[in-house]
């Protein structure tokens, strides 16, 4: 069953993906909210590790990418918004 839990961590990790894409290329991130991005990182960050407690794999994997592709559209609302 551990692979339901890659198959939904894949899917939603790379639903961030066009995202950050667009954001890096355009460095546009007027009409993204600050706030629903500070608090989401933050609840990714919280997530990851939630994960690395458990030593579950699928939670740990989304997260750590995610993490990434948030923390920089939130980098560069910060630094462009």
């Amino acid at each position: 069953m551990e692979y339901i839990g890659f198959i939904a961590a894949f899917l939603t990790t790379i639903s961030f993906a066009p995202q950050a894409i667009k954001t890096i290329r355009t460095k546009s991130t007027e009409s993204l909210s600050l706030g629903m991005y500070l608090t989401f990182t933050i609840g990714v960050g919280c997530w990851l590790a939630y994960g690395i407690y458990l030593g579950d794999a699928p939670i740990i994997f989304a997260n750590s990418i995610t993490l990434i592709l948030t923390s920089t559209i939130l980098v560069l609302k910060i630094k462009h918004g």
